[in-house]
């Protein structure tokens, strides 16, 4: 079985076309780069040249497969709803490619796309309307694709999936810290993060396309909601600076870009998940990874 992996030599993706790999299948990446090609036939998978914006190579890729898993996403923020809008041409395309085929179509959301402030589950749906999160029209995409013969399946990934060679929210927290001289959280710093480690995640997408329902939202989350203050002192501890709470009238002076962030309060269940696809996390949580010599080499 020949699956089609965009974003596969990224954090998240890579892992999963190795765990595709060591399970046997036949494994396609998207490869934007030179060095991307080089690593992905070095990890022996194939190749597709070309990114989220070369609709053409996305569709040659999807054509050629017995499904597709969609990782790829452009994490530039200061374009972030027109990256939300490419990841729904691609979604949009991929249901169109394999619409009528039965074929799997998993695709790559985030838990933050829902309302926040309580615990939140697979069947929680994002806010419709002038509200709506961007991001959320992927998941419309998605549906729309399961209801033109796509065995479509969403995977909404936890705000931090952590690991070695991170280099998203946690790295940035740490780089903040190292930059402003403390390790802050806004308030008394109770809002929760729900976190997942990458090769849990990796795994999660693999059992997703064996055994994973047409139609269903399943959550990478392993730990439910970790307080952000504790979050701020284990990098205070790792780093030797103050751990500081700050006003949320201080907070976009100290976080710049990433302030709502630092602010979400976003605890989240995977039990659905678990007992449908028998997933069960065994990786290192983040607390405990962050203790680890990777997250402060650089």
């Amino acid at each position: 079985m020949r699956i089609f992996v965009t974003g596969a030599t990224g954090f998240v993706g890579s892992a999963v076309v190795q765990e595709l790999l060591h399970a046997g299948y036949e494994v396609t990446g998207l490869a934007r780069s030179d060095e991307a090609e080089k690593s992905l036939i070095a990890a022996g998978a194939q190749v597709q040249k070309g990114d989220l914006d070369d609709l053409e190579s996305l569709r040659n890729g999807a054509a050629g497969a017995d499904g597709v898993i969609h990782t790829a996403f452009n994490h530039d923020f200061s374009k972030f709803k027109a990256n939300c809008e490419a990841d729904k041409r691609a979604v949009e395309l991929f249901g169109n490619v394999l619409a009528g085929s039965d074929r799997p179509l998993i695709i790559t959301s985030a838990i933050g796309i829902l309302p926040q402030g309580h615990l939140v589950t697979e069947e929680t749906v994002p806010t419709s309307g002038p509200a709506a999160h961007p991001r959320a029209a992927s998941e419309e995409a998605a549906v729309a694709a399961g209801e033109n013969g796509v065995r479509t399946s969403v995977i909404r990934l936890a705000p931090t999936v952590h690991g070695e060679g991170d280099h998203n929210f946690i790295p940035t927290l740490i780089s903040l810290a190292k930059e402003k001289g403390i390790s802050a959280y806004i308030g008394d710093g109770n809002n929760r993060w729900p976190a997942v480690h990458r090769l849990d995640t990796a795994r999660l997408f693999r059992l997703v396309l064996e055994k994973g329902t047409a139609g269903s939202r399943y959550h990478a989350v392993a730990e439910e909601g970790i307080p952000f203050r504790e979050i701020a002192a284990v990098i205070g501890r790792q780093l030797n600076v103050p751990v500081v709470s700050i006003t949320p009238g201080e907070a976009a002076n100290h976080f710049g870009w990433f302030t709502n962030f630092a602010s979400m309060d976003i605890p989240s269940s995977s039990q659905l998940t678990r007992e449908q696809l028998a997933w069960q996390p065994t990786q290192l949580g983040l607390i405990q990874d962050l203790t680890l010599p990777h997250y402060f080499q650089f």
